[in-house]
This record gives structure tokens, C-alpha cells and sequence, in this order.
């Protein structure tokens, strides 16, 4: 947990430790980035406003790095710029200030539920046969939490995986940004979607030629998202 007001740094180790979890707490950005590279944490907490160097560089510096931990933001700022920004540095869900620590904790769990599925997938991958989705150049591997695109292993964050996954599975087939909300985050993100355009816009750029004339995950408007795979 990178968070610099005390008072919000206490509480939420309190309820956190309370609630089963290992909480390493730092109050300014750069120690933060220190010690989520050195203790190689399951998930970090991240505040937007932190001296010495902010959230967004943490968030851009680990990313840098590919260390693609997961990363739920915190930020006392409820503007739209700050929000689509984190995301955009590669954040993978945010919370505005003021919340509650049964809500940070709702996040935590959910967060860290679906990376444990992976993690205990890939371990059994010796005793199982691994499904493998091929879609033309492109092959998926839920088990792995890998996706292999012209024979490069795509470098991507946990949530835009299971984006990429969700859409897969459903090929050919027209999702609402709501459904993707329900199916990928599991929140109730009543008229925010934008987060889904931003992991989208994401995607495109590391799986399209042209983002702008995306050939595989294809825009319907007015409706949501359409992935075509390429033979």
C-alpha cells in the first residue's frame, strides 16, 4: 500500500490485516516503487497523490519494468482525466475517495481471487491437457494467463488478459460495454464505461496494425465490441 495521509494508511492496514491479508505500507511514491519491486507483492494499492513521485509514475515505472501486478488506484480526485489516465498508465481499477474499507477490501478480494485462479490453474498445467484457443496468428492460453500473437508473447496487464480472453470466447459476437463490465470486473459501474474503452484502446495498440481500422476487435456503435478472429 502506497498512501501518504496517515490516517487513511492506518485504517486500511487495520481492516486489511484484520481481514486476513499481509500489508507493506510506504508513504511516498519512491519507496513504494522500491518496495513493489523487492517484495513482489500480490497486489498494490496505490494512491494518485503521493510526494516525491506520484502515482501515476509509480503506476508508469512498474509497467516500464513489465511488472504487471495487479494495481487498484486510489485517488481523492473525482475528475474523469484522472481516472482514464491511471488506466491508461496501465491501473487496472480505481476507487475514488471518499470509500470505505469494506469497499477497498470488496475490490482486494475480487482482484486477488481471480489471480489466484490463474496461478493455481498454471500449477496443475503438468497434470492436465492446457485448452489452447487459436485464433489464426494469434493463440490463447487461459491455464498460463498467456496470449501469443506472430509468435511474440504479448506483454499484458491481468485485467486486459481477461479482456482479451472474455471477447475470445465470444467471438463473432456483439458485447455491450455493460456485459463486459459484469463479466470482466465484476462491478456495478453504472454510466462510468469508459473504463472499458480504455483497456480496448489498449488492446488495440498491441494486437492491430492500425489502431484506427481495427481488423480484429471491431467497434459497433451505439452497441459495444465485436472480436473477429483472422484466419
Amino acid at each position: 500500500m502506497i498512501e501518504d495521509e496517515i490516517s487513511i494508511s492506518t485504517l486500511l492496514k487495520f481492516n486489511l490485516e484484520k481481514a486476513g491479508y499481509s500489508v507493506i505500507a510506504a508513504m511516498d511514491g519512491r519507496k513504494g516503487l522500491e518496495l513493489a519491486l523487492s517484495e513482489k507483492p500480490d497486489l498494490i494499492l496505490l494512491d494518485l497523490m503521493l510526494p516525491i513521485m506520484d502515482g501515476m509514475e509509480v503506476c508508469k515505472q512498474l509497467r516500464m519494468d513489465k511488472n504487471f501486478t495487479p494495481i487498484l488506484m486510489l485517488t481523492a480526485k473525482d475528475e474523469e482525466l484522472d481516472k482514464i489516465l491511471g488506466l491508461e498508465l496501465g491501473a487496472d481499477d480505481y476507487l475514488t475517495k471518499p470509500f470505505s474499507p469494506r469497499e477497498v477490501i470488496a475490490r482486494v478480494r475480487a482482484i486477488l481471487r481471480r489471480t489466484k485462479q490463474a496461478v493455481s490453474a498454471s500449477n496443475q498445467l503438468d497434470q492436465m491437457e492446457e485448452p489452447v484457443i487459436n485464433l489464426g496468428t494469434m493463440k490463447i492460453y487461459p491455464e498460463k494467463y498467456e496470449a501469443i500473437f506472430n509468435s511474440e508473447k504479448l506483454e499484458l496487464t491481468p485485467k486486459e488478459f481477461e479482456l482479451l480472453l472474455f471477447l475470445a470466447r465470444n467471438q463473432n459476437r456483439v458485447l455491450t460495454r455493460d456485459q463486459l463490465l459484469n463479466a470482466v470486473w465484476n462491478y456495478d459501474y453504472t454510466g462510468d464505461s469508459r473504463i472499458v474503452d480504455v483497456h480496448i484502446s489498449h488492446l488495440r495498440e498491441k494486437i492491430e496494425e492500425d489502431s484506427r481500422q481495427p481488423k480484429y476487435i471491431k467497434t459497433v456503435r451505439g452497441l459495444g465490441y465485436k472480436f473477429e478472429a483472422q484466419k
